[in-house]
């Protein structure tokens, strides 16, 4: 009988040289068309994630949405969006980082956390880490306590966990490459 892990991976599809030449994409969405599997994978996600008691779970642009949410309903914690600069109403809180070939930024709503909140920060993917660390960055900017990163998987060869590591918080992977 195959793991969860492994029921999860064989759906993971590999596309080469998406979206540039030279990269391995990891297309999720095939995980999505198995919703028992997508509700045994949130499950065990959220069971691992309990134990640091969050109030707040924070997802990032786009694919983090995907699990993220329910991710938040299984823990019962409200869901906090941080998305690409310009796509949030309202007044929001902004912060900039690089990547390989170029900036970016994003942002979370100022209303979104409190002091008081001790957040889950989940995406679909650790890669290089500038992101996730950005984020964290940003969720700590608001007063919150970054408690732990949630990721469906992680591509050890590039990193990300070193960068992301500097945050002193829990890293959660269900599944690495």
């Amino acid at each position: 009988m195959q793991t969860l892990q492994e029921r999860v991976r064989e759906l993971i599809i590999d596309t080469p040289n998406f979206p540039i030449e030279g990269i391995i994409f990891k297309d999720i969405l095939p995980l999505f068309r198995n919703t028992n599997l997508v509700k045994e994978l949130v499950l065990e996600m959220a069971n691992e994630l309990r134990v640091y008691h969050p109030t707040a779970l924070v997802a990032m642009e786009s694919r983090g949405f995907l699990l993220g949410m329910p991710l938040a309903l299984e823990l019962g914690v409200p869901f906090v969006c941080i998305r690409k600069k310009g796509k949030l109403p309202g007044a929001v809180s902004g912060i900039s980082y690089s990547l390989e070939y170029g900036n970016a930024e994003i942002e979370i709503q100022k209303t979104a956390l409190t002091s008081n909140d001790r957040v889950v920060l989940h995406d679909d993917v650790l890669a290089t880490g500038g992101t996730a660390h950005a984020a964290a960055q940003l969720i700590k900017s608001t007063g919150a306590e970054l408690v732990a990163f949630s990721f469906l998987m992680e591509l050890n060869f590039l990193k990300g966990r070193e960068i992301v590591g500097l945050n002193n918080a829990a890293i959660h992977t269900f599944a690495t490459y």
